[in-house]
This record gives C-alpha cells, sequence and structure tokens, in this order.
C-alpha cells in the first residue's frame, strides 16, 4: 500500500470521521464476504450452496436500492464466472459487484501504471488482468522484466513456479498475495488458502513479504468504496464470518462489523475477543440481518 495512492489516502482519512459505535441506522451500503457468509462450496470451491435467508436479503437489498457487493478472497473464479455460480443458486450478484482480489490488483496495478504481471495461478486469477489490458505471464514462464508479481490460487504449483517467482522478485518485480488467510470456509470444514503459502515460500527464498491485496487491506477497501458509489466507511457495513478478514477491515476503517457464525467463527470465537476486536453484531446468519432489517 502507496501512502501517496490518493483513493487509498481517501476512504482511509474517512475512517477518522465515524462514531464510535456505528449501527444499522447509518449503513448505506454492505459488504458480504462470500465463502461461509452467504454460500458455501465444496474444498475445491464449486458447487456453492446459498446459506439461509442469503437470496432474500439479497433481494431486499434490490428492492430499497441499497447498494451491496459480495466480496471473496478466493481467486479461483473471475468475477463473470462467480455471479453467474451464485446466480444460479438465487443469490443474484452482477459481475461488477461481485468482487475478487483480482478486482484490487486491477485496480491497484493501474493506478501504479504497472505494464507487464507475472502470475502463479489459475484462469480466476489471470484472466481479469488479461482483460484489463496487461501482459501477463503465466508461471512457470519466466519474466524476470515484470513489474510486479501475482500469487493466486495454484493448486497444482510446482518448482518452476516458486522459481519463476523468485527471479522476478530478485530483479525488482514488485511483489503481491490475493490473500494470506491460512484456511477458508466450506462445506466439508477448513480449506486450505494456498496463496498464503506459496507467498510465504516465495518471501523465505527472497526476503521480500508480500503485500495482501485481498481482505482486509486498504487497498480492498478502496476497491469496495468504488463499487458503492464512493460510500465512506461509516456508511458501510462489513458482513463476514473470519475475525481476520472481514471483522478486521470493518474495524480498522470504522466500517460496521457484522460478524455471522455460519463459516470459520462461532459465537464464542467473537466473544472471546478483546472488547475493542469484536464485531459491533455477531448473529447466527444473514437470515438474522435479514429479520432485522425488515
Amino acid at each position: 500500500m502507496s501512502a501517496k495512492d490518493p483513493s487509498t489516502t481517501h476512504v482511509m482519512a474517512a475512517a477518522a470521521e465515524i462514531s464510535p459505535a456505528p449501527t444499522l441506522a447509518n449503513v448505506r451500503g454492505f459488504v458480504f464476504d462470500i465463502d461461509g457468509t452467504l454460500a458455501l462450496a465444496d474444498k475445491r470451491l464449486n458447487g456453492y450452496q446459498a446459506l439461509p435467508g442469503a437470496c432474500e436479503l439479497l433481494a431486499l437489498l434490490r428492492e430499497r436500492g441499497i447498494p451491496h457487493v459480495g466480496f471473496t478472497n478466493g481467486s479461483t473464479k473471475t468475477p463473470q464466472q462467480l455471479s453467474q455460480a451464485l446466480t444460479q443458486i438465487g443469490i443474484e450478484l452482477d459481475p461488477q459487484h461481485t468482487l475478487t482480489p483480482v478486482s484490487v490488483a486491477v485496480d491497484l496495478f493501474s493506478r501504479r501504471r504497472y505494464k507487464r504481471i507475472l502470475v502463479l495461478g489459475g484462469e480466476g486469477v489471470w484472466k481479469p488482468l488479461v482483460e484489463a489490458g496487461f501482459d501477463v505471464v503465466r508461471s512457470p514462464a519466466r519474466a524476470d522484466d515484470a513489474d510486479a508479481v501475482l500469487i493466486g490460487w495454484h493448486p497444482d504449483f510446482a518448482l518452476g513456479d516458486l522459481e519463476a517467482a523468485c527471479r522476478a522478485v530478485w530483479a525488482g518485480a514488485a511483489f503481491y498475495t490475493v490473500s494470506k488467510a491460512a484456511v477458508v470456509a466450506s462445506r466439508e470444514g477448513r480449506a486450505l488458502g494456498i496463496s498464503g503459502a506459496l507467498a510465504a515460500a516465495v518471501g523465505s527464498v527472497t526476503g521480500k513479504k508480500a503485500v495482501v491485496v485481498g481482505k482486509p487491506s486498504a487497498q480492498a477497501l478502496v476497491c469496495a468504496s468504488g463499487r458503492l458509489g464512493g460510500l465512506k466507511p461509516a456508511q458501510m457495513a462489513i458482513v463476514g464470518d473470519d475475525i481476520s478478514l472481514e471483522n478486521a477491515m470493518a474495524l480498522r476503517s470504522g466500517a460496521m462489523s457484522v460478524g455471522v457464525h455460519t463459516g470459520l467463527s462461532s459465537a464464542e470465537d467473537f466473544a472471546r475477543l478483546p472488547v475493542a476486536s469484536r464485531p459491533h453484531l455477531s448473529i447466527s446468519g444473514v437470515d438474522r440481518l435479514l429479520e432485522m432489517l425488515r
């Protein structure tokens, strides 16, 4: 994150204007996590099933004209593919309001005027960058002249991928990962978060620390704000199941944090946090949020 990035500065400065205890009455837009919040998939992050209340809640927000986005830290699918998969199960989110960390990377890399990107990852990682006009090289092909390296979902990684990334970073490429989350919620329990493990491997060789573009980064909040029409953090509710992702992003920025118990974190997990680190609302699931908004 660059302190000179004007869009980041705008959103973070807005956090200083918040009241100490945000409530739903102040919320003008919602950022929803997907896995463990709106839906659950299998361990390969396919075969989504909607969680109770998710379809009805988004329908209510559409009816009332309240802006909202779905924001996953996963990168198995492009926003278009994820939008289609969710719409098929009744969770209607158009591609413009379906965000992945690569959505953030596209915005950030454009602002930083990067041109050539080395990608470790599948279609969900490289395709949005290609569509945005970047010169994308996919590991294990080498790109020692790359402006940046981006690591995403890459379950079939091999030694050649690691070597390509390390050589690009050694040559001066900026180093990014979609997420450092160790696990993600699925119907089969906790699924491994691959990008963080790969970033740690590259970091152990190069001595460089990967910058996270997904949640809970300030850049992720900048991207979400843009898709919500420029809402300030104090006007947002960030809804999710992960203490270290959605809850952390909300509390750092001054947004309202709504923790749900349908994914990684239980009611007890949220309650064990220090008071200042707890979500403003800890609820059983988005079906309860639906009841509160009706």
